[in-house]
């Protein structure tokens, strides 16, 4: 692997991206509001990419993306690329069947040993390419031909972000990670002051982070963040919260926050503010009610991209910024030259990824805007 340069996802997607709240940052293209109504769709929560709604969605964002680039162009078959093969692989079949397209998709994953790609049909004119290198985004021109599938101004790329375009699974997505646990440990221990002890923060955020409690944290960090923040108040201890959780007791995070909102007054007086506005957004229905945590993850984030020297190794940009991918970034940049519609997604709250006013005005930019290195194979 080399480094090539320093970069930006904007310079292949433009604008063209949507973070969780669905709202593009193009801002030509619809707001979420205006897509619900054009595409005959209730109004309701911001759809996650389980839900049956969210393709649809897309679906009308990236017809309109089109409209503005190619008048005269409509879409006609969908190309995708991410990281986990579970979650993206479903959602490219959504988008598949919600437009009506063919397609191709490419889930990637770095790893050691020989490298393995494989092929498969996922349903009628719909592939999926799997693979542990990202060189083998290269191999996705020669897919799509022996499947009939142009690429051309009837064609959409759709890039997931986070994990694919920056910070790559298997290759540089640990640093995305720890610029997340970062975030949680300096908003937790900004709210606890003196009480905050870094030892039991990690043995909770460590343990509650694991697969077999994502049934009571929704697998949502801030669910995470605001348990680590209740426990290391003392008002619980973790030995009997885990108890409670295996054993059925305590089932959602939903039963544990109105939990602890019953028993307030044993609350640590600076927490007070801070639970009632969490505890608000949550019985809204916001996904996102940390917002202090998720604006500290911004931060983080940012702060790991392109700050390091361009002198340094490979090994050393990977280990410590967060960086883009550069096969994925040919790829985009090489198609989007023969009129290919790029379109970038990302389920990362719009709190952890955009700017406030107030750091916009300091010179701050949205990740996809924020420059990094580029690394990966020639």
């Amino acid at each position: 692997m080399d480094v090539f340069g320093r970069s930006t996802v904007s310079e292949f997607v433009g604008d063209r991206i949507v973070y969780r709240n669905l709202e593009a940052l193009d801002a030509r293209l619809p707001r979420l509001a205006e897509v619900r109504q054009q595409a005959g769709l209730e109004q309701g929560p911001v759809p996650r990419k389980q839900d049956p709604v969210y393709p649809q969605v897309i679906v009308h964002l990236l017809q309109a993306a089109r409209r503005l680039d190619a008048p005269d162009a409509a879409i006609q078959r969908l190309v995708y690329l991410g990281d986990t093969r579970l979650a993206d692989a479903s959602a490219f079949l959504s988008l598949c069947k919600a437009g009506g397209w063919p397609g191709v998709g490419f889930i990637g994953s770095e790893s050691s040993g020989p490298a393995v790609t494989e092929v498969s049909q996922m349903d009628d004119q719909v592939w999926l390419v799997v693979s542990n290198r990202w060189a083998a985004v290269r191999d996705l021109e020669k897919v799509c031909a022996e499947h009939g599938l142009a690429l051309d101004a009837g064609t959409a790329l759709v890039i997931d972000m986070d994990k694919t375009a920056i910070g790559a699974r298997g290759r540089n997505a640990q640093v995305i990670d720890q610029a997340r646990v970062d975030a949680v440990q300096d908003t937790v221990s900004g709210a606890l002051g003196d009480a905050f002890d870094p030892t039991d923060f990690r043995k909770i955020y460590d343990l509650l982070n694991q697969p077999e409690f994502h049934p009571f944290t929704a697998d949502n960090q801030d669910y995470l963040a605001y348990i680590c923040l209740v426990l290391g108040s003392g008002m619980f201890e973790l030995d009997d919260l885990v108890a409670s959780v295996r054993s059925g007791q305590m089932r959602s995070f939903d039963q544990f926050i109105r939990e602890v909102d019953a028993r307030q007054d044993d609350l640590l007086p600076a927490l007070m503010p801070l639970h009632q506005e969490i505890f608000k957004s949550v019985q809204a229905g916001d996904p996102t009610p940390f917002k202090r945590f998720r604006r500290n993850e911004y931060l983080s984030t940012v702060g790991r991209m392109g700050e390091l020297d361009d002198g340094l190794a490979v090994e050393q940009l990977l280990k410590g910024e967060i960086v883009i991918t550069a096969e994925v970034r040919a790829l985009a940049l090489d198609w989007g030259g023969r009129g290919v519609l790029t379109f970038c997604l990302s389920d990362k709250p719009d709190e952890a990824s955009i700017p406030t006013p107030e750091l916009a005005g300091k010179g701050y930019l949205p990740i996809h805007r924020t420059e990094t290195h580029v690394v990966g194979s020639d």
